[in-house]
């Protein structure tokens, strides 16, 4: 029985075929299904022109008519249906200059990027495969379709989804295909650094961001972006296993970084090149400041005189973090720890701490009893009232230090014993 999604699909293309029209699933959705993989939409190459598609089906979307692209509307699922097209006259190694629309469907697969992206299914299921995509797929093998220089210069970000899909599906690029990517890398300067960041993030989002890495690496791709990035200097001959260990992006992001022991303000400039979404920003920037914070931390404590045990100064020191960061911060950076304690950056700390953060940072992240101001059972009003002071600068400063008290387990969160403490502090600090 055929899932709901590709059922819809089936429907767009017995809708077509009674109408007169070829109609074939195409693309990623046909390489996935014949892989056994899990496909997240269906896409449809047919002979009828847009006008046709649209008289034919009672519900569609206008979404890419100058690109010859309905969107089809099946029992709530939505099928993007194009007629089979040829493309002429790359503009900026990007974007065709014309598009004609043809009558064949082998003319349509001819101008796809890769072999395996260029197979085709009916609505009987038999398989359509010119180029023979499926023969690479069991050879393990990612391979363009044609001359590989022709389908990199008619669109320079085929270079990326090249790296991707062989890190994704586990295959060898061909060799020819392999040198005209390395020397079509400076190509890559044309391309928007939004369609470089969203291709990079799939890299690093999917199963072998590892691999990416070791392509990206290899090809020196990055080193023609628009905009400069610290990313270009990724090296060949590093090892990068421990990245696919961390199952979070964010976290996957923040190591890349700290591989290159780059600072927040420096990871932030770079991300806002690579246009990421201002959250996206912090949290990736907060687990590098994380990072700097409980390295600086402990360096400070080292030169002063304490009493505290070497175990106490890490767990303060670490949950002081997380109120200034965020424990979700900390979280990432203790898998960042524990997956590889041999970045450089770790090298400045002494390495019974490394392994003290590594062993026990999640539990003292679990220990805190607050972790925002907010949490606290003293509202600044109430803070106001039981000083009977008028507000200033000073009652920040005041929150925070209860705050860093109650977490780190040396007061109880009860509003009189916190007023008791701040009349205490304010005799201390304030006169």
């Amino acid at each position: 029985m055929r899932e709901p999604l590709e059922a819809g699909a089936i429907k767009v293309l017995q809708g077509l075929q009674q109408h007169g029209y070829e109609a074939y699933l195409v693309g990623g959705c046909v390489r996935d299904r014949m892989l056994g993989r899990t496909v997240k939409d269906y896409d449809i190459a047919t002979s009828a022109r847009p006008e046709q598609v649209q008289k034919t089906f009672e519900r569609t979307i206008p979404t890419g008519l100058q690109h010859g692209t309905v969107t089809v509307v099946v029992d709530g699922f939505t099928y993007e249906v194009t007629t089979f097209r040829k493309e002429e006259g790359y503009e900026q190694y990007r974007r065709p200059a014309e598009v004609h629309y043809i009558d064949t469907l082998l003319e349509d697969l001819r101008r796809r990027d890769f072999t395996m992206n260029a197979m085709a299914l009916d609505a009987e299921g038999k398989l359509v495969d010119p180029f023979g995509g499926m023969e690479d797929l069991r050879q393990g093998t990612l391979r363009c379709v044609g001359e590989p220089h022709e389908r990199f210069e008619e669109d320079a970000l085929r270079m990326l989804r090249c790296i991707r899909f062989a890190a994704e599906y586990g295959l060898q690029v061909e060799s020819r295909t392999w040198e005209s990517l390395c020397r079509h890398a400076p190509l890559l300067k044309h391309i928007a650094m939004e369609r470089v960041r969203m291709e990079l993030e799939r890299m690093l989002g999917g199963s072998a961001p590892h691999t990416a890495l070791q392509y990206l690496a290899g090809s020196g791709l990055l080193r023609y972006t628009k905009a400069p990035l610290i990313l270009q200097a990724l090296h060949a001959d590093r090892d990068w296993e421990a990245i696919a260990q961390l199952s979070s992006v964010t976290g996957r992001w923040a190591y890349l970084y700290l591989h290159f022991s780059r600072s927040a303000p420096e990871v932030e400039e770079e991300l806002k090149r690579l246009t990421f979404s201002n959250q996206q920003i912090r949290e990736i920037a907060a687990v590098a400041a994380a990072a700097y914070e409980v390295l600086a931390s402990k360096r400070s404590v080292l030169s002063a005189e304490s009493s505290a045990s070497a175990q106490d100064d890490a767990k303060r020191i670490w949950k002081l973090a997380a109120l200034k960061f965020g424990p979700k911060a900390l979280r990432e950076l203790h898998d960042i720890i524990s997956s590889d304690r041999r970045l450089d950056l770790f090298a400045q700390a002494d390495p019974a701490d490394v392994e003290r953060w590594a062993a026990r940072g999640t539990d003292w992240l679990d220990e805190l009893k607050v972790t925002k101001l907010s949490e606290l059972n003293l509202s600044g009003n109430q803070l106001l009232s039981g000083l009977s002071r008028k507000g200033g600068p000073w009652m920040s400063v005041l929150l925070q230090y209860l705050l860093e008290e109650v977490a780190l387990g040396r007061m109880e969160n009860r509003t009189d014993t916190l007023l008791e403490e701040a009349g205490r502090w304010v005799s201390r600090e304030l006169t």
